[in-house]
């Protein structure tokens, strides 16, 4: 735990965007219901959703036909469940009987960026680092695909990152500091003079 501890002090972490689903099942007419919501984009002959801005919590709803909600644009895992039950409460105020409620929310995707405030070797890095993939002509990182917890990490020169796949925010804590302790232990990484 002190190793996990003094790693996670070095590493910076951000949560960018969660993405989390529900649904209400039962269908619904979408141009009854955008009509009760302000900043609303509904075009179904280019996607098939309506797109609704939430203010606060500040969020993004896409709401389907079939009555699939997906909501993303918070920046936790909470604030995402926050926007959805409080969605759903706007639905009833609209008219909508929520007859089966909501299904249980799921978070589908935790993306967040990092620093490892550290210079990263990356042609070695591809080179002695199972699951990564680097192709400088065609993206100037690694993408690394960590078996668990399943997230994929694209790193950089710079020690900055970017972590998707995550359903958890641990899990995104574990997979920087996995990847981390492998550079650190084949000797990959530069520190950055700050």
């Amino acid at each position: 735990m002190q190793l996990e501890n003094s790693i996670q002090s070095k590493t910076e972490i951000t949560i960018e965007n969660v993405v989390a689903t529900t649904g209400i099942n039962q269908e619904i007419n979408i141009k009854k219901i955008i009509k009760k919501f302000p900043d609303v984009k509904y075009n179904p002959e280019k996607f098939p959703g309506a797109i609704i801005k939430l203010k606060s919590p500040k969020a993004t709803i896409l709401l389907f036909r079939t009555g699939n909600i997906v909501c993303t644009g918070t920046k936790s895992e909470e604030k995402a469940k926050d926007a959805l039950i409080f969605f759903a409460s706007k639905l009833e105020e609209t008219g909508i009987d929520l007859v089966h409620g909501l299904s249980k929310i799921k978070i589908e995707n935790i993306a967040s960026s990092g620093n490892l405030k550290s210079e990263i070797h990356l042609e070695n890095a591809a080179r002695t680092l199972p699951r990564c993939l680097y192709e400088p002509e065609q993206f100037p990182g690694i993408i690394h695909r960590m078996p668990y917890p399943k997230t994929v990490i694209l790193l950089f020169a710079s020690g900055k990152l970017v972590c998707t796949g995550a359903k958890v925010t641990s899990d995104i804590h574990l997979s920087v500091n996995t990847l981390r302790s492998m550079l650190e232990e084949k000797n990959l990484m530069k520190l950055c003079k700050k």
